[in-house]
């Protein structure tokens, strides 16, 4: 049957967009570099093309392809199976803390009565549902919310808020905590597993479309080489100068948390990794001078991003390796499971925030030793409470067992309201001097 929406959507997909980009990349004028950063990625340009096609084709899905929300820990691998357009609202709440326009976001959440010690990125994406607000235009009316709790318990009660407000279904995958000592967390793979198969006739009849095996297989495929491959980008940092910074690395995350397991998130890291290796070969570095190696531990301060670049590559700093950006690829090998589902269960269930604080001090000192780290700084993020807690007791085993130089700053990945400029300015200046 004939649509007009799916006619706008393929034409806006192959013709309107290419060309919009194509004379967008001409207008545009070069930015002012500063001397203390190396060279800029050539790949920058086409993550920003591929990110605001992302946004602006969402626009036009609804009534083409089903919609989903989607959480960042989700099983999204699922969805894609059954066409499912994607969006993540963790991924615009980092977008909007970039942008600068979380705050207002945040404050229109706590006019109807949300607290300002939720998170951010609940505030932000609630305040975007209460006011439209968004830095990328416009966001579709989702048909389903899809979360898991792996990564935090927030997310399930602020998607449960969302599901009431719109009055549309919630699917949640729960995932239980692996506590340290548990290597083979057998039973709750099988507990995970038989929630997926139970998921898919509910994805079925929301999307009206049958679930395809040799899709999912596919998709599976996409995932686990994308994920690889965005570990082997993270892991051009161990050479000397680094290529790029963790600074560089929490931008071009955006396609392997957005676009997983679709293939222009396996083409886009392709490129990027030529680049790096390139870059390797060149003895190229992400900043101009690397005379210190750092780590940085939780989300990015994504209001300060540039600010902190900036400063810590003006004393010869590079942030070379991040627990954040790791994540990505940290568990994705066990999607080479033959039963597809127990894969799933075992990728998403063992990531490094459903896990003990010993397996992520153990995994902590493997990277300081890989990287050749010699400070790590933590950001304990007021929003996120799953990953600043324990953050203290890390920081006094580190210093032990790896002789590190560490510091805490105090901080909200998107609200600035919740930042201190002359407290964290004081801190790292005595950390920088150390």
């Amino acid at each position: 049957m004939f649509s007009w929406k799916a006619l706008r959507f393929r034409s806006a997909k192959d013709v309107v967009l290419p060309l919009s980009l194509s004379l967008r990349g001409r207008r545009k004028k070069a930015k002012t570099h500063d001397d203390s950063l190396g060279p800029p990625l050539r790949c920058s340009r086409k993550l920003k093309e591929m990110m605001i096609r992302h946004y602006y084709l969402a626009r036009l899905a609804k009534g083409v392809k089903p919609v989903a929300w989607v959480t960042s820990g989700a099983p999204v691998e699922l969805l894609r199976a059954l066409d499912f357009y994607t969006v993540y609202p963790e991924n615009h709440g980092a977008l909007c803390g970039a942008g600068r326009a979380a705050q207002e976001l945040c404050a229109a959440a706590e006019r109807q009565g949300y607290s300002p010690d939720l998170c951010s990125y609940a505030r932000t994406d609630l305040g975007h549902a209460f006011s439209g607000g968004t830095p990328v235009g416009k966001l579709p009316e989702p048909d389903l919310l899809f979360c898991s709790n792996n990564i935090c318990q927030t997310v399930q009660y602020w998607f449960k808020q969302l599901a009431y407000h719109r009055g549309i279904p919630l699917v949640l995958f729960d995932a239980p905590f692996i506590p340290d000592g548990e290597s083979e967390p057998s039973a709750a793979v099988a507990y995970m597993a038989a929630q997926l198969r139970a998921c898919v006739p509910k994805l079925e009849r929301i999307s009206r479309r049958e679930f395809d095996e040799n899709r999912f297989s596919e998709v599976l495929r996409l995932s686990k080489e994308s994920s690889e491959s965005w570990g082997r980008v993270l892991s051009t940092l161990k050479a000397r100068p680094a290529p790029m910074t963790i600074f560089d690395a929490f931008v071009h995350l955006a396609p392997i948390v957005s676009l997983r397991g679709l293939p222009v998130c396996l083409d886009y890291y392709h490129t990027l990794l030529s680049e790096l290796e390139e870059r390797v070969g060149a003895g190229i570095g992400g900043i101009r001078e690397e005379r210190t190696r750092l780590m940085w531990d939780n989300i990015a301060v994504w209001f300060k991003l540039r600010d902190f670049s900036r400063l810590f590559a003006s004393h010869g700093c590079s942030f070379v390796c991040a627990t954040y950006t790791n994540a990505w690829a940290e568990t994705m090998h066990f999607l080479d499971a033959k039963d597809p589902f127990e894969a799933l269960a075992r990728a998403y269930g063992q990531v490094i925030l459903n896990r003990g604080l010993g397996y992520r001090a153990a995994l902590m000192e493997r990277m300081i030793g890989e990287y050749q780290v010699d400070g790590l700084v933590f950001h304990s993020d007021r929003s996120c409470k799953p990953y600043s807690i324990g953050q203290y007791q890390l920081q006094r085993t580190l210093a032990e067992r790896c002789g590190v130089k560490t510091v805490v700053i105090e901080a909200d990945m998107t609200d600035p309201r919740s930042y201190s400029e002359e407290q964290t300015s004081n801190r790292l200046q005595a950390f920088l001097e150390m």
